[in-house]
């Protein structure tokens, strides 16, 4: 059967069922919505607020998104009340509500009890606002005031001495403890200070941006403010699920994807039309996945040959696409990057600097600048280009496009991931801020080595796994970057042999001595990774002792002799929190296991994320 002759029999036999399954579903209206929210329109009016954005909607599209926004206007007020699942929470004097089509809102809100309460200075505004989380939508105050409410009497300590800290005694039963500095500095209580505030709750409250300094002790009520800011974000997943015609669901506090179907008839008529065109439905899914695989093994072979011929026969680049990804100008990335202004800059790399960027369309960017135009040069940004081109990962990062391989400059353009990396975190310019907690260690190191497994199942070594090559975005999610040293693997050898190359402090031992590269010398840099985040020291430290410069020479000495206090940051609570001292124990075998110098010691990358699954449940 030919392709066109498949492609027609299984189009044919989808569009039947997705009509009869509409009909049968919903006899009293074919018109209606049978996958959940597929018919709702993109935007939502609200009067003077209008247009609404996923999440948000409004009451006639209830059901098109996670909260209800019921907008009432007339001379007096505005008012508006905010509806998620069964619980509701009300507002009025809204000022403002933007939106975008991305699943984030932003509002701008009076709350009317809240401002009570501060007037009246009643200790009862000093609590948490009550935002409805969920595993589909968060809720955030992007400028707030850390508070510690410490009970007066089972709390002994005193603050610290820094000047700016404040202690608010107005309450009958409980100090309020806060740090400020003008001008505002919201959440910069760091992890470490936190310690000294252990059996208090935290409270975060909105912060007024009048500009004033407080006077002796502060006034906590005048730094606090009713008119605020709320964002809203459904999650990654959720938005998905939206994309899809889907509707988001929390069950038991995880996320749950559904679509409405249809009775007991509609099945009877989906087993009579699938079984007509079941044959031509799965030849065309063996034709597709035969020529994906085909396109994949091809394009590798293509930029080897693209790389010995310079011949315009050997150009791969056709009407503005280069192996699947669109192709830029030089000239719109020199714009978006202010003509790679040096402080756009966000990272030099062995390979290239990075530059911040907004291209025309309002995207932000991030533009890796290859330093050579060299046959080198070229192997290594096709190798980039092809290796991300073919993979889907939700830790991996995104390629946008490049450049042409004729261009002036080689560029590559990548999502931009606006966070830093785990090496500024824990090391670096944004280590003092103290926000990687454990908890939050734990999912980096899940999270990246998911993605290692990935890459290993796909045949790809990446060669270069180091911190500062892992990326973190607003929630401190993982995107695994910089594949400008991978190889693929043929399936028909074990290892890749090539000159020296990689970062000091991560290279694989063996690597020195055979120049041989394998799933396991990923295992090895990885082990290296997990010791920074336990440790927070850097992988290579030349004012260390001469035999503990390197990173995982010090940390095998200090497992084998269970001297554990000498190597875990003391900030991560591994002497106080007996959860945490399990697992970061746990956590210190498995990456034990990664260092081995015999590689056949070594797990699987794929081993190393089960071990680490089960330590994180």
């Amino acid at each position: 059967m030919s392709l066109p002759i498949v492609l027609f029999l299984s189009l044919y036999s989808l569009s039947h069922l997705q009509l009869l399954h509409s009909v049968s579903a919903h006899p009293e209206d074919s018109n209606s919505n049978s996958n959940g929210n597929s018919n709702c329109p993109k935007s939502f009016g609200c009067g003077k607020f209008g247009p609404l954005y996923f999440p948000l909607t409004n009451e006639i599209y209830s059901q098109c998104g996670l909260c209800t926004v019921i907008c009432v206007e007339d001379d007096r007020r505005h008012a508006v009340v905010m509806s998620l699942v069964s619980e509701h929470f009300s507002f009025t004097n809204i000022a403002q509500i933007s939106s975008e089509a991305n699943g984030r809102s932003r509002i701008k809100l009076n709350d009317i009890s809240f401002k009570a309460d501060l007037d009246a200075r009643n200790c009862r505004a000093l609590r948490n606002l009550s935002l409805p989380n969920s595993a589909s939508l968060s809720f955030s105050i992007p400028h707030n005031l850390t508070l510690f409410q410490c009970n007066r009497i089972s709390f002994s300590s005193s603050p610290p001495t820094d000047n700016h800290y404040f202690n608010y005694k107005g309450c009958d039963d409980h100090n309020y403890i806060y740090y400020y500095k003008y001008p505002p500095q919201p959440d910069n209580v760091s992890h470490s200070q936190a310690q000294l505030f252990q059996g208090c709750s935290l409270i975060q409250l909105p912060l007024t941006s009048d500009e004033f300094e407080p006077g002796d002790g502060g006034d906590l009520f005048e730094l606090l403010t009713a008119s605020y800011y709320v964002e809203l974000q459904a999650s990654e997943n959720c938005l998905k699920c939206h994309r899809r015609g889907g509707q988001c669901q929390d069950i038991n506090q995880k996320f749950h994807c559904t679509a409405k179907t249809g009775g007991v008839n509609v099945k009877l008529i989906i087993i009579l039309i699938v079984t007509g065109g079941a044959i031509a439905i799965c030849l065309l899914l063996f034709v597709i996945y035969v020529c994906q695989r085909r396109k994949c093994f091809a394009s590798y072979f293509r930029w080897r040959s693209i790389c010995s011929d310079p011949s315009p026969k050997a150009d791969i680049e056709y009407s503005g696409i280069f192996f699947g990804v669109p192709v830029f100008k030089y000239a719109e990335l020199e714009q978006a990057t202010n003509n790679f202004d040096a402080s756009s800059e966000l990272g030099d790399g062995g390979f290239g600097t990075v530059y911040h960027g907004v291209l025309q369309d309002g995207r932000e960017v991030a533009v890796k600048r290859l330093y050579e135009h060299n046959s080198k040069r070229v192997m290594q940004f096709l190798t980039e280009v092809e290796i991300l081109t073919c993979l889907r990962h939700p830790n991996l990062v995104s390629l946008y496009g490049c450049t042409s391989r004729h261009s002036r400059e080689l560029l590559l353009v990548y999502e931009y991931i606006p966070n830093g990396t785990v090496a500024d975190h824990i090391h670096g310019d944004r280590a003092k801020d103290g926000l990687l907690t454990w908890p939050i260690r734990m999912s980096i190191a899940v999270e990246t080595a998911s993605a290692l497994a990935y890459l290993h199942a796909t045949d790809i070594i990446h060669r270069d796994v180091k911190t500062t090559n892992i990326l973190l975005d607003n929630y401190f999610s993982v995107k695994v970057a910089d594949f400008g040293l991978s190889r693929l693997l043929p399936t028909d050898v074990t290892h890749v042999s090539t000159a020296p190359q990689g970062t000091p402090g991560y290279v694989d031992p063996e690597y020195y001595q055979s120049y041989q590269l394998n799933d396991k010398s990923d295992v090895y840099s990885f082990g290296v990774v997990l010791i920074e985040l336990i440790s927070s020291m850097p992988a290579v430290d030349i004012n260390r002792h001469r035999n503990e410069v390197n990173l995982a020479s010090l940390a095998l000495n200090r497992i084998q002799n269970r001297r554990f206090n000498e190597l875990v940051d003391p900030s991560l609570g591994f002497e106080s929190d007996s959860s945490v001292e399990r697992m970061i124990t746990s956590v210190a075998e498995v990456a034990f296991r990664c260092l081995q110098l015999e590689k056949e010691m070594r797990p699987s990358m794929n081993e190393v994320l089960e071990a680490l699954k089960e330590i994180q449940h």
